[in-house]
């Protein structure tokens, strides 16, 4: 369709996404056909022939794409950077992670922690627990998932605690963010967006990214759980 740009982007921006489509599509008339998946999964799709005009990823996975020739460099763009934080179903207590030694109680208190394979907040948190020392216990009883949001294992009763990008909880209706793991502990995911070289509508597509990065969209990005 002549008026419709092919928009494929990682979980972590999906609230803020779908709310800027629609006001883009108000004020332009040209339609986003979005379609959301982790980084890595969408990198798989995307080597295997699956096509777009603009793409949303991690930083990381869209050089991966530059380097490879199948996103434009001249048209690469840093939207967002966000951070991984905790979630509880609606109605819970809130845990204590504001420090480190606090978030290990914590962890180690909880009957299950929901978490994601794939993603940056999954690696990180995989990560993160080794770190603590506490990897074995924690994943002896926790809930992980291959993809999605893992907020949702709280409200099936899977789960104490979820985590997940601060962006992605707050996608899952009826559970609440008790915060972010301390700042020392990780280091901020930063999410960019470009056109791939395929695209058959590089003007439409270059203008979308001008709109996404520009200031208007900040409101809603930290609406989101996000920091321009």
């Amino acid at each position: 369709m002549p008026d419709t740009i092919r928009l494929l982007s990682t979980l972590a921006l999906k609230g803020a996404v779908v709310r800027l489509a629609g006001q883009y599509e108000a004020s332009s008339g040209v339609r986003i056909d979005a379609d959301f998946a982790p980084t890595l999964a969408l990198l798989e799709r995307i080597r295997r022939g699956e096509g777009a005009d603009v793409l949303i990823l991690t930083q990381e996975g869209l050089a991966e794409l530059v380097r490879e020739g199948r996103v434009a460099a001249e048209s690469s763009v840093d939207l967002a950077r966000s951070y991984v934080g905790i979630a509880v179903r609606a109605g819970a207590v809130h845990p204590d992670v504001a420090s480190e030694a606090a978030l290990r109680a914590a962890l180690l208190g909880a009957r299950s922690i929901a978490y994601s394979r794939i993603g940056a907040s999954g690696i990180l948190f995989a990560q993160l627990i080794e770190r603590l020392g506490i990897a074995a216990e924690v994943n002896a009883r926790a809930t992980i998932i291959p993809s999605g949001f893992t907020a949702e294992r709280l409200i099936t009763d899977e789960a104490d605690l979820a985590v997940q990008q601060i962006s992605e909880l707050k996608q899952v209706a009826s559970v609440e963010v008790v915060g972010s793991i301390p700042r020392e502990l990780q280091t901020a995911a930063v999410f960019s967006a470009g056109r791939m070289t395929g695209s058959q509508k590089a003007g439409q597509a270059d203008r979308l990214l001008r709109y996404l990065a520009s200031a208007e969209v900040a409101p809603v990005l930290r609406e989101e759980g996000l920091e321009p």
